[in-house]
Parts: C-alpha cells; sequence; structure tokens
C-alpha cells in the first residue's frame, strides 16, 4: 500500500482526459495535494488521441504552476469521444505543449519510473489501460535494461486504478464499467500480469460522491477564466453534480492511511471477456495482490466536502 510517512509521494497520472470532466478534476486534487507536500506529481500520460488532450494537460498543469511536468501520448488509445466537449479550451489559457513532437506514452513511462527510488511511484491510472499493458510488454532498452514487468515490479509501490464495478449499482450487479469496456484485452493484461499490490476503485464509490453544483457556481471568482469551472460546464452543466469517479483514486494512493475509505478482503480481480470485473476473495492465508474502495455515507458526505475544497483552491501565490 502506499506510504504513509511524511515523504511526498511520487505520482504518475494516467489518463482519458477529454472524455468525462472529472479527469480535470482529479488532476486539480493532484495539484492540491502537492501544495501541501504531500505528493510530487512526476508524469502525466494520455490514454485519449486527441492532440488537443495534451494541450489541455499542460494549460492545466501550466494554470497550477506546474508547466514542466512532462506528458505522454498515444496515438494508437481508443478513440471514444470523436469530439471532446471541452478539451479545445486549452486555448483559453496558456501552455506550450506540442502534439507533434510529444514523447510517447510508455517511453515517458520507462523513463520516470527508471528515474525514480526502488518502490517509491505510485501510479494512479483513471483512464483505460491501454498504457499500462503496453509498458508491461516493452522491452529492455537504452532507457533502462529491464523490462517493463520487471520496471514496475522494482519501482512501483502500488497500482490505484479507477475501474470496474464491486459492488450493486442503482440496482444493477453486473455493471460493465466504462473505463474496462474500452480496452478490454488491455485490461485483462494488467488484471492478469500487473506485479504489485492494486486497488481498485469501483464505479461505485464515485458515484457515490457526486461533486457539489454550488462549488462550480460560486467558488471559483478569484480567476477571471477557470479551465476546471470551465470545463464542468462544458462537460455537463450544473445543476448537474458529476460523480467523482476519477478524484477516489488519487485521495486513496495519496492519503490512504486517513479512512476516507474502507478496503475490502484481498483477493484477485478478472476481467472477463464482455468486461465485468470480477472479484474473487483469496482463500484462507493465501496472499491477494487486489483490493477494492468501500464507502460508506458518513464517509462519502466527508470526502465530497474535501474534494470541494481542493478542487475550488487557488494556484500557489508564486
Amino acid at each position: 500500500m502506499a506510504s504513509t510517512d511524511t515523504k511526498p509521494v511520487k505520482i504518475i497520472f494516467d489518463t482519458d482526459i477529454g472524455n468525462d470532466c472529472d479527469d480535470v478534476m482529479a488532476l486539480a486534487v493532484i495539484h492540491a495535494l502537492q501544495n501541501r507536500g504531500a505528493c510530487e506529481l512526476l508524469a502525466v500520460t494520455l490514454t485519449n488521441p486527441d492532440p488537443f488532450a495534451g494541450r489541455f494537460v499542460d494549460a492545466l498543469n501550466t494554470f497550477y504552476g506546474r508547466p514542466n511536468i512532462p506528458i505522454g501520448v498515444n496515438p494508437a488509445s481508443p478513440v471514444v469521444e470523436k469530439i471532446s466537449r471541452y478539451l479545445k479550451a486549452a486555448a483559453n489559457y496558456p501552455h506550450d505543449f506540442d502534439p507533434s513532437g510529444a514523447v510517447p506514452a510508455v517511453t515517458l513511462l520507462r523513463k520516470t519510473l527508471a528515474a525514480s527510488a526502488d518502490g517509491e511511484v505510485v501510479i494512479v491510472q483513471v483512464g483505460f489501460f491501454t498504457n499500462l499493458a503496453a509498458l508491461l510488454d516493452s522491452p529492455a532498452d537504452a532507457i533502462s535494461l529491464l523490462t517493463g514487468r520487471e520496471l514496475v515490479q522494482r519501482k512501483v509501490r502500488e497500482l490505484s486504478l479507477m475501474a470496474g464495478q464491486f459492488s450493486p449499482m442503482r440496482g444493477n450487479n453486473y455493471y460493465l464499467e466504462y473505463n474496462v469496456q474500452h480496452d478490454i484485452a488491455a485490461a485483462q493484461k494488467v488484471a492478469a500480469e500487473w506485479p504489485t499490490p492494486i486497488v481498485w476503485s469501483g464505479a461505485e464509490i464515485g458515484d457515490a460522491i457526486r461533486f457539489p453544483a454550488r462549488v462550480i457556481d460560486r467558488d471559483f471568482g478569484y480567476a477571471s477564466r477557470h479551465p476546471v469551472q470551465e470545463t464542468y460546464q462544458l462537460y455537463r452543466p450544473t445543476p448537474h453534480e458529476r460523480p467523482c469517479f476519477d478524484l477516489t483514486s488519487v485521495l486513496q494512493a495519496v492519503w490512504p492511511e486517513r479512512n476516507y475509505f474502507e478496503l475490502s478482503v484481498p483477493g484477485r480481480v478478472e476481467v472477463l471477456q464482455d468486461s465485468f470485473t470480477k472479484f474473487t476473495p483469496a482463500k484462507d492465508r493465501e496472499p491477494g495482490r487486489d483490493r477494492y474502495l468501500l464507502v460508506n455515507r458518513e464517509q462519502a458526505l466527508r470526502v465530497r466536502e474535501l474534494f470541494a475544497a481542493f478542487v475550488a483552491e487557488p494556484p500557489m501565490a508564486k
């Protein structure tokens, strides 16, 4: 599990930003936590091939005062939303990202892991499994003599995933979740072969924690134009309260010891051919690589208010 000491948690954020607005809010939460010294964002890798995805991430990081965070792209990622509802809003904010010269996502993952200390990285994946499956398959190269799987085993402490479903949601016990559906083969590979502990945040967790519309309407007045507020309203305007799917995986990765969530018993997740995530508890004393998040009503209300504060937090003063 992620560290409970005072050192910042080193994060790689893997996202399909552009397909939903919760990825944007999750990145805002990372910046708020980094303001507190709780984490350090090492890199962002994309599983949305839209050229504006990298531009938007760079614009958001620049807005929060961290313009030099490297961004990796994967043009072979699944195309889900042919035209994003908000990515072109990047043009409204300063950035200098050039997708034509961007580093491939797997290359950036390998470079970032190779440069890290053993066991210090937590990968937060809130999009498709495309990049991490490709990382596992990557061979030794000039970056590292280790294969991708060996790099992960040595450098990654934990994988925090927003994917799947593990308890009934809206009365549906057999829910096929978005992040798994759109690259089932990659999800199956990661679920079968990933060599470190995994914590899964199922769709039911984000669905239980809705972002307050009042915050979007009222709490961004410190900026004449704010990328989070603009993104949210372009994606689906208030009074809609968006589920906080991706934000939960960030919070669990950085502050696992604060009991914002409970964890299931250890076990193993298998991704079936139709994309369903099947969890099997470990037997007796068998080690279980996987756990999934659980949240009760009191925790959900507490986390909702925490997300509201973090997402609306102004950038750090320079």
